[in-house]
Protein backbone atom coordinates (compact mmCIF):
# COMPACT_ATOMS: atom_id res chain seq x y z
CA UNK A 1 0.00 0.00 0.00
CA UNK A 2 3.05 2.24 1.02
CA UNK A 3 4.19 1.73 -2.65
CA UNK A 4 1.04 2.19 -4.29
CA UNK A 5 0.83 5.75 -2.62
CA UNK A 6 4.56 6.79 -3.51
CA UNK A 7 3.94 5.53 -7.02
CA UNK A 8 0.66 7.80 -7.18
CA UNK A 9 2.57 10.66 -5.80
CA UNK A 10 5.20 10.69 -8.19
CA UNK A 11 3.33 10.07 -11.17
CA UNK A 12 0.67 12.96 -10.21
CA UNK A 13 1.24 16.15 -13.05
CA UNK A 14 2.06 19.29 -11.12
CA UNK A 15 -0.93 21.77 -11.92
CA UNK A 16 1.88 24.48 -12.87
CA UNK A 17 2.35 24.13 -16.62
CA UNK A 18 5.74 26.03 -18.27
CA UNK A 19 4.17 28.34 -20.98
CA UNK A 20 5.94 28.33 -24.51
CA UNK A 21 7.31 31.69 -23.89
CA UNK A 22 9.41 32.55 -20.71
CA UNK A 23 10.50 35.75 -19.79
CA UNK A 24 13.85 36.27 -19.57
CA UNK A 25 14.47 33.67 -22.48
CA UNK A 26 15.20 33.86 -25.77
CA UNK A 27 12.77 32.33 -28.29
CA UNK A 28 13.34 31.49 -31.72
CA UNK A 29 10.04 29.75 -32.97
CA UNK A 30 9.19 29.89 -36.88
CA UNK A 31 5.54 30.26 -38.29
CA UNK A 32 4.72 29.39 -41.40
CA UNK A 33 1.00 30.77 -43.61
CA UNK A 34 -0.14 30.54 -46.55
CA UNK A 35 -0.91 33.31 -48.80
CA UNK A 36 -2.69 33.43 -51.97
CA UNK A 37 -1.03 34.46 -56.06
CA UNK A 38 -2.18 35.58 -59.07
CA UNK A 39 -0.13 36.43 -62.10
CA UNK A 40 -1.86 37.69 -65.20
CA UNK A 41 -0.59 36.31 -68.39
CA UNK A 42 -1.70 38.14 -71.09
CA UNK A 43 -2.80 37.40 -74.59
CA UNK A 44 -3.38 38.27 -78.53
CA UNK A 45 -6.11 37.97 -80.61
CA UNK A 46 -5.60 34.61 -81.48
CA UNK A 47 -4.52 33.97 -77.92
CA UNK A 48 -6.81 35.12 -75.41
CA UNK A 49 -4.50 35.58 -72.12
CA UNK A 50 -5.25 33.93 -68.28
CA UNK A 51 -4.56 34.05 -64.56
CA UNK A 52 -2.28 31.85 -63.10
CA UNK A 53 -3.25 31.23 -59.37
CA UNK A 54 -0.96 29.24 -56.78
CA UNK A 55 -0.36 29.18 -52.65
CA UNK A 56 3.26 30.07 -51.45
CA UNK A 57 4.14 29.02 -47.89
CA UNK A 58 5.46 31.88 -46.09
CA UNK A 59 7.97 31.49 -43.35
CA UNK A 60 8.02 34.08 -40.64
CA UNK A 61 9.24 34.93 -37.07
CA UNK A 62 6.60 34.70 -34.32
CA UNK A 63 8.15 37.26 -31.84
CA UNK A 64 6.15 39.97 -33.35
CA UNK A 65 2.76 37.48 -33.38
CA UNK A 66 0.79 38.85 -30.34
CA UNK A 67 -0.98 36.12 -28.56
CA UNK A 68 -4.28 36.43 -26.16
CA UNK A 69 -3.49 34.59 -22.51
CA UNK A 70 -6.73 33.88 -20.72
CA UNK A 71 -5.94 34.17 -16.62
CA UNK A 72 -8.12 32.44 -14.33
CA UNK A 73 -9.04 35.03 -12.00
CA UNK A 74 -11.54 32.37 -9.60
CA UNK A 75 -10.43 32.97 -6.50
CA UNK A 76 -10.33 29.18 -4.32
CA UNK A 77 -8.59 29.98 -1.40
CA UNK A 78 -11.80 29.57 1.34
CA UNK A 79 -12.59 26.36 -0.69
CA UNK A 80 -9.58 25.22 -0.20
CA UNK A 81 -9.32 26.02 3.52
CA UNK A 82 -12.79 24.06 3.74
CA UNK A 83 -12.41 21.22 1.36
CA UNK A 84 -8.58 20.50 3.61
CA UNK A 85 -10.52 20.49 7.03
CA UNK A 86 -13.00 18.27 6.07
CA UNK A 87 -10.90 16.18 3.99
CA UNK A 88 -8.98 15.30 6.97
CA UNK A 89 -11.34 14.80 8.98
CA UNK A 90 -12.77 12.45 6.95
CA UNK A 91 -9.58 10.84 6.00
CA UNK A 92 -9.28 10.46 10.37
CA UNK A 93 -12.81 8.82 10.58
CA UNK A 94 -12.51 6.36 7.96
CA UNK A 95 -8.96 5.27 8.67
CA UNK A 96 -7.54 2.74 11.60
CA UNK A 97 -4.43 2.36 13.31
CA UNK A 98 -1.16 2.75 11.30
CA UNK A 99 -3.61 3.85 8.27
CA UNK A 100 -4.20 7.52 9.57
CA UNK A 101 -0.40 8.74 8.57
CA UNK A 102 -1.54 8.70 5.61
CA UNK A 103 -4.71 8.92 5.05
CA UNK A 104 -5.02 12.25 6.86
CA UNK A 105 -3.07 13.72 4.58
CA UNK A 106 -4.09 12.53 1.94
CA UNK A 107 -8.17 13.44 2.69
CA UNK A 108 -6.05 16.80 3.34
CA UNK A 109 -4.64 16.99 -0.35
CA UNK A 110 -7.90 15.85 -2.53
CA UNK A 111 -10.09 17.45 -0.49
CA UNK A 112 -8.58 21.12 -1.06
CA UNK A 113 -8.59 19.86 -4.82
CA UNK A 114 -12.27 19.14 -4.25
CA UNK A 115 -13.13 22.12 -2.32
CA UNK A 116 -11.47 24.49 -5.15
CA UNK A 117 -13.03 22.83 -7.41
CA UNK A 118 -16.56 23.77 -5.87
CA UNK A 119 -15.85 26.80 -4.70
CA UNK A 120 -15.51 27.64 -8.90
CA UNK A 121 -11.83 27.84 -9.30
Amino acid sequence: MKLLLASLIAVTPVSAIADEYQRGYASSKTCYRSEYREEYVPGTAENPGYVKSWHDTIEYSCAGTTRVIQQDDNDCTDGKVAGAILGGGAGAALSRDDGRWWAIPLGVVVGSKIGCDAAGG
